[in-house]
């Protein structure tokens, strides 16, 4: 019940994208299924700022069926699928009808390691969640969850009972080699020698 009293209002959500990106790192990212609680904390993170950002699902204006969940207010999950089969995690902010969001790349596996582990098939805990894609699975996040409220009570932010100092980096967002200019912007945020983080350079 402590992290739930600690849970991220809509305001959080509602301002500059880049500081949204580098104030989750070090906040807990829980997911509540049936089969149990997982926690994990925001180690890394990437802005997307929308219809001016040729790396984004939203540039020009792009408003499809799969990016709606980006128009509309703060505080909401948008999940999509890469490749046919990972499901990556994003947190819409700004102002409402203005599509950006924040990715969560990275996560540390906190707690309900044993219900991740049994998620993505491993024993090791140091490859679970230090990716996109990975922390999906162990978090058990997909497309159910396009669209969840990160205020509510299946999938949320919250912040950390113990904050503490950490060393933040900025560096070039991975994997946006078609996005032009956009590929040298600094948005991706990350912890200093946290392990779990995806990729230290860029």
């Amino acid at each position: 019940m402590a992290l739930k009293k600690k849970k991220l209002e809509r305001q959080f959500y509602r301002r500059a994208t880049e500081k949204v990106a580098e104030d989750l790192l070090g906040k807990h990212l829980v997911r509540i299924s049936p089969e149990g609680k997982t926690v994990g904390k925001i180690v890394e993170t990437e802005a997307y700022l929308g219809e001016e950002d040729p790396a984004s699902h939203s540039y020009q204006g792009g408003k499809t069926e799969r990016t709606r969940v980006m128009f509309g207010p703060p505080g909401y999950a948008y999940v999509y699928m890469i490749y046919g089969m990972y499901y990556c995690l994003n947190a819409v902010t700004g102002q409402e009808k203005e599509p950006e969001g924040v990715f969560v790349r990275a996560l540390e596996p906190l707690e309900g390691l044993d219900l991740m582990k049994e998620r993505r098939g491993l024993k090791d805990k140091s490859e679970l969640t230090n990716g996109p894609g990975k922390l999906c699975m162990a978090m058990d996040i997909d497309k159910q969850l396009n669209g969840a409220d990160l205020c509510g009570d299946k999938l949320y932010i919250a912040r950390s009972e113990r904050p503490e100092n950490l060393d933040i980096k900025k560096a070039r967002r991975i994997n946006i080699d078609y996005a032009g200019k956009a590929k040298e912007w600094k948005l991706r945020f990350f912890i200093k020698g946290n392990p779990y983080v995806s990729k230290r350079i860029g």
